[in-house]
């Protein structure tokens, strides 16, 4: 079979007639998957303000309890639409303040002057900004790609809300000895490619720190009689896929500290080491990117 190559070309949509921000919206009310945001739903759209201007977007993560306010932008980011971003999500989250919320800037071009803006914040407003280009692909067929060019920033961490330090032996009265020592069968993987690192006994999860500094790219969280492993990774369509085909048991995917929840037993951790060891692996790589 030979292979046949279509010739293409990046196309400025501000520039173009041909292209336009509601045929953007279009495109992602009909398909919202495209921002690589997960299972989202599209909420509303052009969603009046309570004092001024309209939302383009409100997408929505039933599973999760998240929604995303999305700021749309032809062109490069500027000043007005970053703050535009971050009125329209804290308008949101006053009004809904049981759901997460996070901010999406969506722009053909993220300036450095976004990221400079953005490090004023100090991680504490939870935005993602996607970058998007509009390929032509012949004289009037069009194709765009939406790439995430700053993951989710969250509110604080969770080693900020970690509790009172506490030890192993708290944690086998109020688990049990044996899922305790699951985490220690997972702490002997991650030591393969991460020697050093140890436990860290916490109120509320067991971490994992290296020379004293916290470094959670993993937790745990013992149960009687399973334990809870919580792997930060962004959600993917492939990481999803890997679990949900083993078989592991697992609970929601917590979006607002990119978490995937594993419910591992004994029997669970011998049969799918290699995964265990592949997810930890990337979260860990990840983490230190």
């Amino acid at each position: 079979m030979v292979m046949k190559y279509i010739g293409h070309r990046r196309v400025s949509m501000r520039q173009n007639p041909q292209l336009s921000e509601k045929w953007v919206q279009e495109l992602l009310t009909n398909d919202p998957s495209l921002l690589g945001l997960g299972d989202v739903d599209v909420k509303d759209v052009e969603r009046r303000q309570p004092h001024a201007g309209r939302l383009d977007m409100l997408l929505t993560d039933g599973e999760s309890n998240t929604r995303y306010e999305v700021e749309l932008q032809l062109g490069a980011t500027d000043e007005s639409h970053i703050i535009r971003a971050i009125e329209y999500w804290d308008a949101e989250r006053k009004r809904y303040p049981q759901y997460d919320h996070v901010a999406v800037l969506v722009a053909e071009d993220i300036t450095s002057r976004f990221f400079n803006v953005i490090g004023l914040f100090n991680g504490f407003i939870p935005m993602v900004a996607i970058q998007m280009s509009a390929i032509q692909v012949g004289d009037d067929e069009f194709t765009v790609v939406f790439t995430t060019v700053l993951d989710r920033t969250v509110l604080g961490t969770d080693e900020e809300d970690e509790g009172a330090p506490t030890d192993r032996r708290y944690w086998e009265a109020k688990a049990s000895v044996l899922t305790v020592g699951l985490a220690d069968k997972i702490l002997e993987i991650i030591r393969v490619d991460d020697p050093g690192v140890e436990l860290k006994y916490n109120k509320f999860y067991i971490g994992l720190a290296k020379g004293g500094v916290a470094t959670n790219y993993v937790a745990f969280r013992p149960r009687k009689k399973h334990l809870i492993v919580e792997i930060r990774l962004p959600r993917t369509d492939e990481t999803t896929a890997l679990i949900e085909d083993s078989g592991i048991g697992t609970l929601a995917y917590v979006t607002r500290w990119s978490n995937y929840r594993l419910t591992l037993t004994a029997e669970e951790l011998g049969e799918h080491r290699d995964l265990i060891s592949s997810l930890v692996n990337r979260a860990r790589q990840h983490y230190n990117s």
